[in-house]
């Protein structure tokens, strides 16, 4: 009978044992905040050419923020992308 270590652990203890919980973690934040973003534009009736536009970027620059895999965004384009949605980002750290 094989037996494995993580029974009875965690997910999160598991993604932390294989060294992705921080990468799983990001991509996850990153679908949430690519969904709202998208919703909102939605909402508004933005199409991305005038969501680009007003947040003074470029499309591709745009696709890579709503992109849910792409983790490699700057706050600058995530507060340009608030702004011009009307709203206002928010980061804070949580205790573990």
């Amino acid at each position: 009978m094989m037996k494995t270590k993580n029974i009875g652990s965690s997910f999160d203890d598991f993604l932390r044992e294989e060294a992705t919980l921080d990468e799983a973690t990001a991509v996850a934040v990153k679908r949430v905040i690519a969904w709202q973003i998208d919703q909102e534009m939605k909402s508004q009736k933005l199409t991305k050419s005038s969501m680009a536009k007003k947040m003074h970027t470029s499309r591709a620059a745009l696709n890579r923020l709503l992109d849910a895999t792409d983790t490699s965004l700057t706050l600058t384009t995530l507060s340009s992308a608030a702004s011009v949605l009307g709203k206002k980002l928010r980061i804070e750290l949580d205790a573990v």
